[in-house]
């Protein structure tokens, strides 16, 4: 199995990679949703559509989003009709542009954005229906305890939907994203954000992330059953599936 390498956005000695990735979104959060569809060339929203489309048939009325961001998860999880759906993220940044977007689009009575560690979830057991995590989990400083924490607050038959970055292996797609990853993205972020660190961070921490079949073992580890892994746009993602 490969090791979960820790990879930090800027590498300080005294700061944690839990500080440093709320740092991180907290410094790129003003231009972090123009960045994130504008370098994945919108795709990402196709992918969240499918993603939520794994839950369709458990039709969840209460919904948890981890690594919510700015919401765009959440808002995705509205096509379930679900009562209620609370997005979880660390960085105050990222979450303050998430509820000026929630209040935007008449949604801040059904999506609600709170702040919270993905590791220590200020939840009951079992308090919701689905889990949702869109390119979170690889965020995590200890990913066996982030999910353990994912799986205690969801009720028994409920599922978490993990979507997350995996590196393509089939040519010409490999040797692509390998480019465009390592080069454009750094640059074009850099250049739009003004902290060139943050995309940086992005090809490295896909790089240490335990995809596939790696990743599948540690969900089945830490107790989550009938999972599963999907590939989307030739591998460049995964949405993987476990249920409690």
């Amino acid at each position: 199995m490969t090791e979960n390498k820790v990879v930090k956005p800027y590498n300080k000695d005294n700061k944690t990679k839990k500080e440093e990735v709320a740092e991180m979104f907290d410094n790129i959060s003003a231009k972090y949703d123009f960045l994130n569809h504008f370098l994945s060339l919108g795709v990402d929203h196709i992918w969240r559509r499918k993603a939520i489309n794994m839950l369709k048939a458990k039709q969840p009325k209460k919904i948890i989003d981890l690594a919510t961001g700015t919401g765009d998860f959440a808002l995705a999880a509205l096509k379930l009709n679900p009562e209620k759906v609370v997005g979880v993220d660390i960085s105050n940044g990222m979450l303050a542009k998430g509820r000026e977007k929630m209040i935007k689009r008449g949604k801040e009575d059904i999506i609600s954005m709170v702040y919270g560690d993905s590791e220590d979830l200020p939840f009951a057991d079992n308090e919701f229906d689905a889990l949702t995590v869109g390119f979170g989990v690889r965020n995590y400083e200890n990913l066996e305890k982030g999910l353990t924490e994912m799986l205690r607050v969801i009720n028994h038959g409920g599922t978490a939907v993990i979507l997350e970055f995996s590196k393509p292996k089939k040519f010409p797609i490999k040797q692509v994203f390998g480019f465009y990853s390592k080069y454009i993205i750094p640059f074009l972020g850099k250049t739009i954000s003004k902290d060139s660190s943050a995309y940086e961070y992005l090809p490295e921490s896909v790089a240490a992330f335990p995809e596939g079949q790696d990743f599948i073992a540690i969900l089945k580890k830490v107790g989550y059953k009938n999972t599963s892994a999907r590939l989307v746009f030739g591998g460049i993602a995964t949405i993987y599936t476990g249920v409690k």
